[in-house]
């Protein structure tokens, strides 16, 4: 990821910039006059949205669309008009439409099941999109201001993990690990995998937890480069057993174990480094950063193997098929383009997003979906059995702060950052024959 200091106002998000997308949904609200200040207040107030409630016309969001001078069919194309996609290469979303094909958005793959507004996930860089992680259909990580918090769906309960606001210390004691540990992190990427949770920070921070023991296990600064901030983690099942790799924008990638969080590896790459992902089999794992070109790399000695070309923009996500031969990118560009490793020369499919940069993308375990997000307002549910040619939109408002299936695929979780409206959306798979609402 680009970075300078004397632009990172463009990067880092304040309290002053935090996203506004439904602003001017509120402000339709300020202009009523005193007598329905108290509605308004109702109105404000945290109000879930059940799959029930969804069926007899309530917004998923809450949005009382009747109550507003607008209806939400209006606002939404004013949202695709105006809506802003950042670009590091100019045009290069506009450049990109011309290689991609008319998809049908009429899949029916995931319903609608519940919108909580108690969770309150935020992002603090607006690039960085890996902040929501869920580790079965009912039990979801995800990062809300200072603190990692846990949210059970079963139980509808929110409890707080980690809190980075003061000084976050190590318990245990491991070669590498900075006793005095971080004070007042801010975070920029976070991955969860069985038992194990990993952050990452803004200056290179790493900080490394068991979910089932108390305190911080691990804690270290992977670089001491001014320009480190920590753009992904990809935690992962080896041989010698769990690992994770980290990128960071000192253009460096590396793995440690987790049994004694050692450093294993560490490659550099000639640009920064915004997302790896490891093939199935460990062999190989994507390089995406701040160039067009994507890599391929031999994971036991950092070699490039092979290369794809093709977007027009950086790239910021990646993400593997499980059969171990397709992955896919996601960039700038408003593109997530599939790849097939027997045949790099072009992409077997190119999507495109409806008005930003494609920052997450998620493969569902059975290999059946490719799921990807945009910044704002559009996940997007491929169905790759049909060539990709078959879509399911899931359409609401608001910026995505992260996007996660659940390793039985059976829900799609979707973080929401917004100031009226922050909430976190879960969606459950359709079965021909199932019980209705049923949190089992």
């Amino acid at each position: 990821m680009s970075y300078n200091g004397a632009d990172q106002h463009y990067y880092m998000v304040d309290d002053e910039d935090a996203a506004d997308t439904m602003d001017g949904i509120d402000e339709e609200y300020h202009t009523a006059d005193d007598a329905n200040l108290d509605e308004y207040d109702m109105l404000m107030k945290v109000t879930d949205t059940s799959s029930s409630q969804a069926r007899e016309g309530k917004d998923i969001q809450g949005i009382p669309w009747d109550r507003l001078n607008t209806t939400r069919e209006s606002y939404r194309a004013t949202r695709l008009e105006q809506y802003r996609n950042y670009e590091n290469l100019p045009s290069s979303g506009e450049a990109a439409d011309k290689g991609c094909k008319p998809t049908d958005k009429g899949g029916r793959y995931y319903e609608f099941f519940h919108n909580t507004r108690l969770v309150k996930p935020t992002i603090l860089h607006f690039q960085l999109r890996n902040l929501v992680w869920a580790t079965s259909k009912h039990d979801v990580y995800l990062v809300s201001n200072y603190s990692i918090m846990h949210w059970s769906s079963l139980l509808q309960n929110l409890t707080e993990v980690l809190n980075f606001s003061g000084n976050i210390v190590p318990t245990e004691r491991y070669p590498g690990t900075l006793l005095e540990g971080f004070t007042r992190t801010q975070l920029s990427t976070l991955a969860v995998k069985d038992r194990f949770l990993v952050a990452g920070g803004f200056h290179g921070e790493l900080i490394c937890k068991c979910l089932d023991k108390p305190g911080v296990s691990f804690c270290t600064r992977t670089t001491n480069h001014e320009n480190a901030i920590t753009n992904a983690i990809d935690i992962y099942d080896s041989s010698s057993g769990l690992h994770f790799m980290t990128c960071n924008n000192d253009c460096g990638v590396r793995e440690y174990d987790m049994e004694r969080f050692q450093l294993l590896n560490h490659f550099q790459f000639p640009w920064p480094v915004n997302h790896t992902s490891m093939s199935p089999d460990r062999k190989l794992f994507t390089v995406v950063g701040d160039d067009c070109d994507g890599l391929l790399v031999d994971a036991r000695n950092g070699r490039t193997v092979g290369s794809v070309a093709g977007h027009l923009d950086y790239s910021f996500a990646s993400a593997w098929h499980p059969d171990g031969r397709v992955f896919a990118t996601g960039n700038q560009d408003k593109t997530c383009r599939v790849w097939d490793v027997r045949n790099l020369s072009a992409p077997t499919a190119v999507l495109k997003g409806n008005m930003g940069a494609i920052r997450s993308i998620r493969f569902s375990a059975d290999g059946q979906f490719l799921v990807m997000a945009e910044p704002a307002d559009f996940v997007h549910v491929y169905n790759t059995g049909e060539n990709y040619e078959r879509r399911q939109e899931l359409d609401f408002f608001g910026e995505v702060t992260g996007l996660s299936l659940s390793p039985d695929d059976e829900s799609i979780y979707i973080g929401i950052w917004d100031r009226t409206y922050a909430s976190l959306l879960q969606f459950n798979r359709r079965h021909t024959y199932e019980y209705l609402d049923s949190l089992m």
